[in-house]
């Protein structure tokens, strides 16, 4: 299956450490959304969107991409890397992608190093995030899909 990421990934490249992860046993095109490149997305069977969490959504980049580029009855899932996880971040994409027909077909989290906003200013949290395990639980959610 023909599957592309696109993602925003900046501060401490929490998400693309998972992503880099996936893609190096995975056959999979990464797509960051701040190079300004064109991509025709419809050539992909399944497309995923993966964001660090900026005030609990998805970075606004990212948002405005997915609404600009997003094709049409697509299978979508969802990865995230945040201060302190909650269900309602996949809420703003997920209305997104609801609004081009997509399937949703899975989401995985987890936490990563935040100095975002006012968490600068107490050196942090999540420090040593994503570890390890929480980087292999990318890599087995994204084999799970099949």
């Amino acid at each position: 299956m023909k599957t592309a990421i696109i993602y925003y990934s900046k501060h401490h490249g929490n998400t693309k450490k998972l992503l880099d992860a996936i893609k190096a046993t995975n056959e999979i095109d990464l797509i960051d959304v701040t190079k300004g490149t064109s991509v025709e997305l419809a050539v992909y069977d399944r497309i995923g969107i993966a964001s660090g969490i900026y005030y609990s959504s998805f970075a606004k980049p990212l948002l405005e991409y997915a609404s600009a580029n997003l094709p049409e009855n697509k299978q979508v899932f969802y990865i995230a890397t945040c201060g302190s996880p909650r269900k309602n971040y996949f809420d703003a994409i997920g209305a997104i992608a609801k609004e081009k027909n997509c399937k949703n077909i899975g989401h995985y989290s987890c936490l990563g190093f935040d100095t975002y906003g006012p968490f600068k200013l107490i050196g942090g949290i999540a420090k040593g995030h994503p570890t390890d395990q929480e980087i292999q639980g990318a890599i087995d959610f994204y084999k799970s899909l099949g």
